[in-house]
């Protein structure tokens, strides 16, 4: 499999042929199917850990050959998908919102990661950005949403708080007139 190999489309396809197994040759048959795909997942994981943990056993090495694992798009799913990815989840939702924002310039609001709560949601909260540079704040949001959900596939949700931000009024200072120009107001 090359490294370019899109996982999503492979897993689509996996979806596919077990549906055709259920309805051409039974619900005996795409069982067993399905037993056999869940064995070869759990025997891959089971070798995909064991690269991990030697990989982490080499203190000069190690860190630079996760980071080029973590890099590869398909080492990087197979490693959300057996919960190996070295990168906590908040380091992860950080990282994807660092990556969408700077496409909606000056427009973009500040988002801040909070967390996520015992039901896999992912909080955040969005202060400012607006409309302006072709995208409305729903569809920003939205562009956070998908972005942090690729980078923490394993969250249930995405929920981003909106605050809103009221524009600063300008300071009016009154102030007495100098005595250079009459004295008092």
């Amino acid at each position: 499999m090359a490294s370019g190999h899109d996982a999503q489309s492979a897993g689509e396809q996996i979806e596919t042929l077990l549906a055709e197994l259920r309805s051409h040759a039974g619900p005996q048959v795409a069982e067993t199917a399905e037993e056999l795909v869940s064995c070869l997942v759990e025997l891959y994981g089971a070798g995909l850990a064991e690269i991990v943990t030697i990989i982490g056993k080499d203190a000069e090495a190690g860190p630079r050959l996760m980071d080029s694992l973590v890099a590869d798009p398909l080492v990087e799913s197979l490693l959300l998908l057996h919960d190996l990815h070295p990168t906590d989840i908040g380091s992860r939702a950080q990282r994807a919102i660092d990556a969408v924002l700077p496409q909606f310039g000056s427009h973009a609001p500040e988002v801040e990661y909070l967390g996520v709560d015992a039901d896999g949601v992912i909080h955040l909260r969005a202060k400012g950005g607006g409309s302006g540079c072709g995208a409305s704040p729903e569809t920003i949001h939205a562009a956070i949403e998908e972005s942090v959900i690729a980078a923490a596939p394993e969250a249930a949700s995405v929920h981003i708080e909106v605050v809103e931000v009221t524009p600063e009024l300008p300071l009016l200072q009154i102030s007495r007139r100098p005595a250079a120009f009459g004295g008092a107001l």
